[in-house]
């Protein structure tokens, strides 16, 4: 298994690396589309849709994220968008949650197979506009997911239940301790800090915060969505555990599906750009 998992990290690497340090947005973006539309696929598929209506899921994820490149929004600011859908992860996160595993079947499927496509399209073009906006904003916003998610690990092995009394979610993700999600915040608020104070650019997302907000609601804003990355996680695991699966899928062998390595990202990637277009 281990073996499996560093050939599927080392070729997604090899493929990944080459399109971000590309010297045009345009590979990137591409790629993107593919593991969107992948995701979507997966996403049907959790929802219990078959083989053609998932595939036809994936299409359509396709082709919005089509179209809206053609429009051109991937360099317009495109603010109120960007609240809408801000505004829209922080009410549905908490529903969900709130609900719970016994409440998302309650949810039309139409409904849940809709929500999921524009979440995903708009988790596209948000990654997709950080990268035309730069190389540092994109990676900077791809670092603070991925800080948050090993601080959130590490802390959990080694501090969960030491301080709190009770799991995150036990119904929902019964391997996640508050101990995690606080690791993960002091991890991406150590990032922030240290970006900012060694930025002579300007260019990542926490420097543009910065002087926008200023440190200390740039600080606020790292908790805010460190929180986001855990709320993205819990909506799939929520999501997979009503459909009785371990994994999203198998298309990155040792890894699970696109969706199980993208989940934090997708509410995280909308509300970061909300943040620095306001």
């Amino acid at each position: 298994m281990l073996k499996q998992r560093v050939i599927t990290a080392l070729v997604l690497l090899a493929i990944l690396l080459p399109a971000l340090f590309y010297t045009t947005a345009i590979p990137f973006a591409v790629l993107a589309v593919v593991l969107i539309s992948a995701a979507a696929w997966e996403w049907a598929r959790l929802n219990g849709y078959g083989t053609v209506a998932s595939l036809g899921t994936g299409l359509a994820c396709v082709v919005l994220c089509v179209m809206s490149w053609y429009l051109g929004m991937l360099e317009q600011l495109l603010p109120l968008l960007w609240r809408l859908a801000g505004a829209a992860w922080v009410l549905a996160g908490a529903w969900l949650l709130r609900g719970g595993v016994a409440g998302w079947p309650r949810i039309p499927r139409v409904v849940r197979l809709v929500v999921g496509v524009l979440a995903l399209w708009l988790a596209w073009l948000a990654v997709a506009q950080a990268r035309f906006i730069g190389i540092e904003f994109l990676l900077s916003l791809l670092l603070l997911v991925w800080v948050a998610d090993i601080g959130a690990y590490f802390a959990g092995k080694g501090l969960g239940g030491r301080f709190s009394k009770g799991k995150l979610a036990p119904a929902i993700s019964p391997g996640k301790s508050w101990e995690g999600v606080w690791g993960g915040m002091v991890g991406v608020l150590v990032l922030c800090i240290a970006w900012v104070s060694l930025d002579s650019t300007g260019n990542s997302f926490y420097a543009r915060l910065a002087a926008q907000y200023g440190l200390p609601l740039t600080l606020l804003a790292m908790i805010f969505l460190a929180a986001f990355s855990v709320v993205g996680d819990l909506v799939e695991s929520l999501v997979k555990r009503s459909a009785g699966a371990k994994d999203s899928s198998g298309l990155l062998p040792g890894h699970g599906g696109v969706l199980d390595r993208v989940d934090a990202l997708v509410p995280v990637l909308p509300l970061a750009l909300m943040l620095v277009t306001a």
